[in-house]
């Protein structure tokens, strides 16, 4: 039983990473959505399996968070946002995509290194846990990095988010009272950018954050 449990949680943790590299090759704003709502799927089965191996059954209130906001309210709210704005729905990209994935790899080798060792005296789980949901938050930051419009990085945001959530659960849990403290935090997070993706249409006429940089050097 030891094994399965450690076998189950491993394909899932590990599919949240090869889904944070979906992210990052999609160049298209519904597809990127799309596949968001699937890495949040994916991160509430995770959730769930670990409330189930640890008996701790306050982490299904943390899956069932994670389930509904993240996979359907999110991504309902951003295709909504889309096209209310009328925004481009190519994803302009400050790096090509074959750099990209590279560096991607390469920081997954990194958190493998680096937590495998920093860990060596913790449970196994956790530690492959805690490797996977290192992984996954840098390959949110290099989302982030990587593309050029507003509404990505938020997913970038949102996907490195997922990645902290299952660190926090790998690692035996933390208090419910503060999973539904930073699930309401990223939710007032997400309106506040909803806020600012209206207002920086409205004003320069699209998301594209190097529009921001062009402002920025015209008024110098």
């Amino acid at each position: 039983m030891h094994n399965l449990a450690f076998d189950i949680a491993h394909l899932l943790a590990g599919g949240l990473v090869l889904i944070s590299f979906m992210m990052l090759y999609q160049d298209r704003l519904y597809a990127l959505l799309n596949i968001f709502a699937l890495h949040a799927v994916v991160l509430a089965a995770s959730v769930a399996w670990q409330a189930f191996i640890q008996n701790a059954p306050h982490l299904y209130v943390t899956a069932a968070i994670a389930l509904v906001f993240k996979a359907i309210v999110i991504p309902v709210a951003l295709h909504r946002i889309i096209k209310r704005l009328g925004i481009h729905r190519d994803i302009e990209t400050a790096v090509s995509i074959g750099p990209t994935m590279l560096a991607g790899m390469g920081l997954v080798a990194l958190s493998m290194v680096l937590m495998l060792r920093v860990t060596g005296a913790a449970d196994p789980l956790a530690r492959e846990d805690l490797a996977f949901a290192l992984s996954v938050v840098l390959l949110g930051l290099l989302v982030m990095v990587t593309r050029r419009n507003a509404v990505s990085q938020v997913v970038g945001f949102m996907s490195l988010e997922n990645g902290l959530v299952l660190a926090a659960t790998g690692a035996k849990g933390m208090p419910l009272v503060v999973e539904i403290s930073v699930a309401f935090s990223i939710l007032i997070a997400f309106i506040v950018i909803g806020v600012f993706l209206f207002r920086i249409r409205e004003r320069f006429d699209t998301v594209d954050v190097g529009a921001l940089d062009e402002f920025r050097g015209e008024r110098r």
